[in-house]
């Protein structure tokens, strides 16, 4: 049931992204969607072709072998065999903040990394949890979910700089010039990027709550998810990451907020609240009678 909503909910967002950009470009006509479209989609299918390496340089990971981490990978293999998928490459953040990630644009081309400082505090159970989590991102063909709505939210916010300079320089649609135009164009300039914004961070925080689901059904272990999930909670909270560009760009593929959010930055954070996250698999385990 959950799985089914979810999957809802995120075409939905999509669809509402989708409707403001149409909204929006009624605004300017053909040719300046057209443009908007044209821009957001060439950096975005950069950035989800090149997903991978701009968020292992961004943790500054290394790849790492069986040899090296032969538990590691006995785990990830047991999962990706019972997905029936290929085996990702493996990678190390020598991070002490205790996190995780998975990118890549489809699982033949997947990473997954850890964090020295994850390593350092879960369990073999809970490690095993979290690749569930990981794997799940990949398989739920996250990173495409992200890079479209990432393009969707370009274009609007293409549409309203071109709705500010139009409004200092003039332009526009001279056919439909009068209040409703411009009040049109108030509109996009000032609520177009907010909403935009809050439509892209709802999508993320879906495709969390997806990816708890989707992890702990694979692992058969919600509790496992549960238990690391308060332990990263702890962890990033006492040892936040710096607010660096790069790690900003990239996370939001983290399993936990690598931040630490206060006041209004918790309303716009891309990760679902834990106790939330902590109570639907708890509610899933209940359900299974493991609880």
């Amino acid at each position: 049931m959950h799985r089914q909503f979810n999957g809802l909910k995120t075409a939905a967002l999509l669809g509402l992204l989708s409707a403001i950009i149409i909204g929006a470009g009624a605004l300017f006509g053909r040719g300046g969607l057209i443009i908007g479209f044209l821009l957001a989609l060439g950096t975005n299918a950069y950035a989800y072709w090149n997903s991978d390496k701009l968020a292992l340089r961004a943790m500054r990971a290394r790849p790492v072998g069986e040899a090296e981490a032969p538990e590691m990978y006995a785990m990830v293999r047991e999962l990706a065999t019972a997905a029936r998928q290929p085996m990702p490459r493996l990678y190390v953040s020598p991070t002490n903040q205790p996190n995780a990630f998975a990118t890549g644009r489809n699982p033949r081309n997947a990473a997954v990394c850890f964090t020295d400082g994850i390593l350092q505090i879960l369990t073999r159970r809970e490690i095993r949890a979290v690749l569930g989590h990981e794997l799940s991102h990949v398989y739920n063909r996250d990173i495409l979910i992200s890079s479209v709505a990432g393009a969707l939210a370009s274009v609007i916010m293409f549409l309203s700089h071109l709705a500010l300079f139009a409004s200092f320089f003039g332009g526009g649609r001279s056919d439909d010039d009068g209040p409703g135009n411009a009040l049109g164009g108030l509109l996009l300039v000032v609520l177009g990027p907010i909403a935009a914004s809050i439509i892209q961070l709802a999508i993320s925080r879906n495709r969390e709550f997806q990816a708890d689901a989707s992890g702990a059904e694979l692992t058969n272990d919600p509790l496992a998810l549960a238990s690391a999930l308060r332990k990263l909670q702890a962890g990033t909270q006492a040892l936040p990451l710096p607010q660096d560009d790069r790690i900003v760009a990239q996370s939001h593929l983290m399993i936990a907020n690598p931040f630490r959010p206060t006041g209004l930055a918790k309303l716009f954070s891309t990760h679902p609240p834990m106790e939330e996250r902590v109570r639907r698999l708890e509610q899933i385990a209940a359900q299974r009678g493991t609880y």
